[in-house]
């Protein structure tokens, strides 16, 4: 099956050796998205709760990129370098999801690229 890469400008661009996306056949393989304003490619701020919606908009940008939305990914996986974030994670993705919502984990780390407090990855099933 060939893959296509998805790359938008509403995105940061990759900073290392990956692609923002990979569709093979009607599922698309979102690489992980840290809060970097798509413009500048800077931190959008310190404070968690602009960084997470930060990470939201770019994960849509990907996502429409690809030609679907956040309502169809089926799987995120949410790296926090706080887990005490978490209750914010939940009311920030509640703009972005309606149910049903997708399958989720939430990952604490150590470290985050760039110093990003916040790093989501995904898996999007486009509609046949």
């Amino acid at each position: 099956m060939p893959k296509a890469i998805i790359n938008t400008d509403r995105a940061p661009q990759a900073i290392g050796t990956y692609s923002q996306a990979v569709k093979a056949g009607h599922t698309v393989y979102l690489s992980g998205q840290i809060p970097l304003v798509p413009d500048t490619m800077e931190m959008v701020s310190d404070d968690f709760a602009a960084q997470a919606q930060q990470v939201f908009k770019n994960v849509s940008a990907v996502c429409e990129a690809a030609g679907g939305s956040t309502q169809d990914l089926v799987k995120v996986n949410i790296f926090l370098t706080d887990l005490s974030n978490f209750a914010t994670v939940n009311e920030i993705m509640s703009q972005y999801f309606v149910e049903p919502y997708p399958a989720r984990a939430a990952i604490g780390v150590a470290e985050l690229p760039k110093g990003a407090q916040i790093e989501i990855d995904g898996v999007m099933e486009l509609p046949e």
